[in-house]
This record gives structure tokens, sequence and C-alpha cells, in this order.
């Protein structure tokens, strides 16, 4: 069984979506369906058939959120005992070697994973190459374009 590694914050975002679906969106595409089909001939009924596929990509959400959310790891990092050592959950600040500028990630579980706001997956190369390290860690990431190096400047939860 594949258990899905998120923080708390992620967990209340998918139950907060599965819980917009199931009461907002579910019913607003049944109304949709029953009003295309009051419109006649179904054969030939482009809302019939754009409601029809709405319903199922909300059906098809609805399983794979209730699926992860029930399979879902849960991890308060807070309540980890981590030893001066980069967790799941932390919140990195890194100083690019390279561009001598800072940046600042959180690693968090795929589906919270957002690069815009800072915050990466789990099992991207970033966080995999953090993972385990120290205050004063140089850390070497290889990306598309070439390798690149970081010291962790700090990290918090």
């Amino acid at each position: 069984m594949q258990l899905y590694p998120m923080t708390i914050n992620g967990a209340n975002l998918l139950n907060q979506e599965l819980e917009r679906l199931k009461q907002i969106e579910r019913p607003k595409v049944i109304q949709a369906i029953a009003e295309a089909r009051s419109h006649g001939d179904l054969s030939e009924n482009a809302e019939y058939d754009a409601a029809k596929n709405k319903q199922s990509f909300i059906e098809g959400r609805i399983t794979e959120l209730e699926h992860k959310l029930s399979h879902a790891q849960i991890i308060d990092p807070s309540k980890i005992e981590n030893d001066g050592r980069i967790i799941f959950g932390a919140i990195v600040e890194l100083f690019d070697l390279e561009t001598e500028k800072t940046v600042t990630y959180q690693i968090v579980g795929d589906d919270e994973s957002d690069i815009k706001i800072g915050k990466i997956s789990v099992n991207s190369p970033v966080a995999r190459s953090l993972i385990g390290k120290e205050i004063g860690s140089i850390v070497e990431v290889k990306t598309p374009s070439g390798i690149k190096e970081y010291e962790v400047i700090d990290f918090k939860f």
C-alpha cells in the first residue's frame, strides 16, 4: 500500500477540495445534465456531452482525493525529533553558491508542491539532497543544466 506523505496543511487543503467537489461542483453538474436532457435529443446535444465530461472529471478527482486521504501519512515535523537535521516539512533557507542569492523552500508532499510559493516535493532532486543535512552543509543538486551547489543557512518548522 502506497502512503502519501503530506503536511497537516496539505491534508486540510485536500479535504477542502474534496468537500467543495462533493457539496458544490457535483450538484452543479447534476443540474447541468438535467437541464441539457430537457433540451431533447441527446445524440446532438453539446451541452449534455460537456456536462457529462465535467461530471466524469469531478467523479474521478473525488475518487483520487478519497484514495490519497485514506492513505495519507500526515507528518507534523514539530513532533519529530530531528537532532538538528533537515526533515520533511522543514522550511529551509539556502544560499545559491553560483548566483549568490538566498532561496527558501519548504519540503512538502507531492500534492502540496508549488515552486512559485517555495514549496518543493519531498521527491524532487533538491529536497532529496537536503534531507538529513545540517546547517552549514554544502548540498550538490543534479539539474538538467548541470550541478547546482547550495549552502544550508538555516531551517525551521
